[in-house]
C-alpha cells in the first residue's frame, strides 16, 4: 500500500510539476484557462507582477483591463468595453479552447448571459501573456503575434509602445469613471500630433506643428522620451517630449496619458524592491487647463483660482446645471426680447477685463472702445464683443472658448438682457425660504442695507455709518446715510469675508431688490428708498463673486452722483 502511494505521488509530480513551473516562469495563458471575479486569481500577471490583466473593481462591479499593480494604488492603463456598464461579480474571463479570449457574464439562475470578444481575430490563438511592458498578447500556433493591446490604446500609450497614423487616446471622464469624455490626441495622417475636443477635428487646442510629414508614428520609448518617428527608417522627425535619461532601467515605468482635463501628460513610475513606486511628472501640454478648448462647456469662461482652474458663466447667462459647473451656461433671456435694432432698454453692457476667447467672430471692424460698446448694444445677434487693439469683434451664442487671462490686456463687453433677470429672481425668490430676521425695531432693517451696500469694497465713498451691535440674541441696529456729494470726506474701508448669516442677508436683499419690495419694509420717514435701491444696486455691482465685472471706483463715484445710470446687477454668486 506504501508503495503503491509513493508511485501515485510520484506520478502527480511528474505530470504537474513542469506545467506549473513552466507557467510561472513565462506567465503563459493556455487554452481553456479561466479567472473569476470572486474566486481568486482575478487576473493574468506579468512575469515580473508589475503588470495584470483581468477584472478590476469597481463601484458594486468590475472593469476589465490591464493596470500597474504596486503602492501607494494601482493604475489603469487599457480598458475593454470601457463605455459600458462594470459586469457583475458572476463574470468570467476564458481563453476557450477554440482560441477565443471571451468575456462571460451569467443571469442570476447561472445559465449563460453574454458573451463577448476582448480580442477580435481572425485565427484562433494558441496561448496569451501578459508583458511586463504592458501590452497583452495573443499568438498563433507558429508564436507569432495575432492581437495586441499596444494596438487598442484608450487613454495611455507605455514605454515601447507606438501610435500609429489615424490612431487616437480618448480621454475618461475621471481617474476612477473610465468612460469617454471630450478630448481626444489624435497622431494625424499628415504626421501631426493634434489635441481636439470630440465631436471637432477643426478647433485643435494643442499640435505639435509637424504636419507634411507624412509616413510618421508616434513613439515613447524606454527613457521617457515621446517622439516622432518615420515609418521605414525609425529617425526622429519630432521630440514631442524629452527626457534627461540615458539608460533603460527596468524599475522605471513611463507612462503618457490624456487625462479627463484635456491635458497631456507624461509620467514616469520608480519602483523599489518592495513593489512601491514614487511618481514624477515629466511633461504636460498644454501648459494650461484654460487653454483647453471646451474645458467649461458653452457660455461659461475658465479662470484660474489658486493655480486651480475654474469655471463661471459668462454674465448674462445661468448654469445648465448648478452641481456641475463644468456643463456649460444658458442665456437667461431670450432671443424675443432682442426684437428692433437700437432698442436698448431691456439690455445692459457688462464689461469684463482681460477676458478673451478663440472665437470666429461674424463681425470685426476697428473702431473706438465706446463705440464697440454701443455696437453690440444694439445688435440683436451680438452676444459679446471682444474689443483689443482698437477691433471690435463681435460674436452670437453660443460662446465656446472664453477665459480670463492675468496678463491678457484686452476687454469684452457682454449684453444682459435685465427684464429676463428680474423675471428669473423673481421665480428664484418665490422658491427660496427668506432666513428668518427678529425685526423688533424700524431701524432693524437697515443692517440690509448695511450688508448689501459692500461697495466699500470699491473704494472711497462719501459715507457715514453708525452701527450700533448688541448682544448675541438682540437687536443689530444701523442707521446709513449717503453723504452729500462731498467725496472729500470719503473713508477707505476694507470688506472683511461675510460670515455664513451675512451672506444669507446678502442674497436675501438682493431678492427684495429684483421684486421691487424695498419699499414693503418699515424703514422709518427718514429714509429716501430710490436712494436706498440706488445703494443696493451699487452695493450688489461691487460684490460680484466675479473681480473682473466690479465697477472701478470712479464708475462707482458716478452712479453714486446720479451721472451714470445704475442697471440691476446678475446675483452676487451666480457668475
Amino acid at each position: 500500500m506504501a508503495l503503491a502511494y509513493a508511485a501515485f505521488v510520484l506520478l502527480v509530480i511528474c505530470i504537474y510539476k513542469p506545467v506549473s513551473s513552466q507557467q510561472n516562469h513565462s506567465n503563459l495563458i493556455s487554452l481553456g484557462s479561466s479567472i473569476f471575479t470572486n474566486v481568486p486569481p482575478t487576473s493574468w500577471r506579468s512575469p515580473s507582477g508589475t503588470f495584470a490583466f483581468g477584472f478590476y473593481p469597481q463601484g458594486t462591479g468590475f472593469i476589465v483591463g490591464i493596470w500597474l499593480v504596486g503602492k501607494p494604488a494601482d493604475i489603469i492603463t487599457w480598458t475593454a468595453y470601457r463605455d459600458d456598464p462594470p459586469v457583475p461579480s458572476n463574470a468570467t474571463l476564458e481563453l476557450t479552447v477554440n482560441g477565443k479570449l471571451l468575456l462571460r457574464t451569467y443571469y442570476a439562475n447561472n445559465e449563460a448571459g453574454e458573451e463577448k470578444l476582448i480580442a477580435r481575430i481572425e485565427k484562433s490563438a494558441l496561448n496569451a501573456r501578459v508583458l511586463d511592458s504592458g501590452n497583452l498578447v495573443l499568438y498563433n500556433e507558429h508564436s507569432e503575434v495575432i492581437w495586441e493591446s499596444f494596438n487598442f490604446p484608450t487613454d495611455t500609450i507605455l514605454g515601447g509602445q507606438n501610435l500609429y497614423a489615424g490612431g487616437e487616446l480618448l480621454s475618461g471622464a475621471s481617474s476612477t469613471r473610465l468612460s469617454t469624455r471630450r478630448f481626444r490626441l489624435t497622431m494625424q495622417n499628415d504626421g501631426n500630433l493634434v489635441l481636439y475636443s470630440v465631436g471637432t477635428l477643426v478647433d485643435a487646442y494643442w499640435d505639435t506643428s509637424t504636419s507634411g510629414s507624412f509616413d510618421t508614428h508616434l513613439y515613447l520609448n524606454y527613457t521617457g522620451e515621446l517622439l516622432i518617428l518615420n515609418n521605414t527608417s525609425g529617425k526622429v522627425r519630432s521630440v514631442v517630449f524629452s527626457t534627461d535619461s540615458e539608460s533603460e532601467s527596468s524599475s522605471i515605468i513611463y507612462r503618457a496619458t490624456l487625462e479627463d482635463d484635456g491635458i497631456f501628460r507624461l509620467y514616469s513610475h520608480n519602483f523599489d524592491s518592495n513593489g512601491s513606486y514614487t511618481t514624477s511628472l515629466k511633461h504636460y501640454a498644454p501648459e494650461s487647463p484654460c487653454e483647453v478648448k471646451t474645458f467649461c462647456g458653452l457660455n461659461s469662461y475658465c479662470t484660474m483660482n489658486d493655480n486651480q482652474p475654474d469655471c463661471r458663466c459668462l454674465p448674462g447667462t445661468v448654469p445648465v446645471d448648478p452641481d456641475q459647473r463644468y456643463n456649460g451656461c444658458e442665456r437667461n433671456y431670450t432671443e424675443e426680447l432682442c426684437k428692433v435694432a437700437e432698442e436698448t432698454s431691456s439690455y445692459n453692457i457688462i464689461d469684463m477685463e482681460k477676458m478673451t476667447w478663440d472665437e470666429f467672430p461674424y463681425f470685426s471692424n476697428s473702431m473706438s472702445e465706446e463705440d464697440c460698446r454701443k455696437s453690440c448694444l444694439q445688435d440683436c445677434n451680438c452676444a459679446g464683443a471682444l474689443y483689443e487693439s482698437g477691433d471690435c469683434k463681435k460674436v452670437k451664442f453660443p460662446v465656446k472658448y472664453a477665459k480670463r487671462l492675468e496678463d491678457d490686456s484686452s476687454k469684452v463687453f457682454f449684453k444682459v438682457g435685465l427684464k429676463s433677470v428680474e423675471s428669473r429672481n423673481r421665480s428664484i425668490a418665490t422658491a427660496m425660504k427668506p432666513p428668518v430676521v427678529h425685526k423688533t425695531s424700524k431701524k432693524t432693517v437697515m443692517l440690509i442695507g448695511v450688508m448689501s451696500v459692500a461697495f466699500i469694497t470699491c473704494s472711497s465713498i462719501a459715507i457715514a455709518v453708525s452701527v450700533f451691535f448688541i448682544s448675541k440674541s438682540r437687536v443689530v441696529k444701523a442707521r446709513m446715510r449717503l453723504g452729500s456729494g462731498n467725496l472729500g470726506l470719503a473713508h477707505e474701508l476694507t470688506l472683511r469675508a461675510f460670515s455664513y448669516q451675512e451672506v444669507q442677508l446678502s442674497n436675501w436683499a438682493y431678492e427684495l431688490l429684483v421684486e421691487r419690495e424695498l419699499d414693503k419694509l418699515d424703514l422709518g420717514e427718514d429714509v429716501d428708498l430710490q436712494n436706498l435701491e440706488k445703494m443696493v444696486m451699487v452695493g450688489m455691482w461691487c460684490i460680484q463673486d466675479e473681480p473682473g465685472i466690479r465697477p472701478s471706483m470712479k464708475s462707482v463715484v458716478l452712479m453714486l452722483e446720479g451721472i451714470t445710470d445704475v442697471s440691476v446687477p446678475p446675483h452676487p454668486t451666480s457668475a
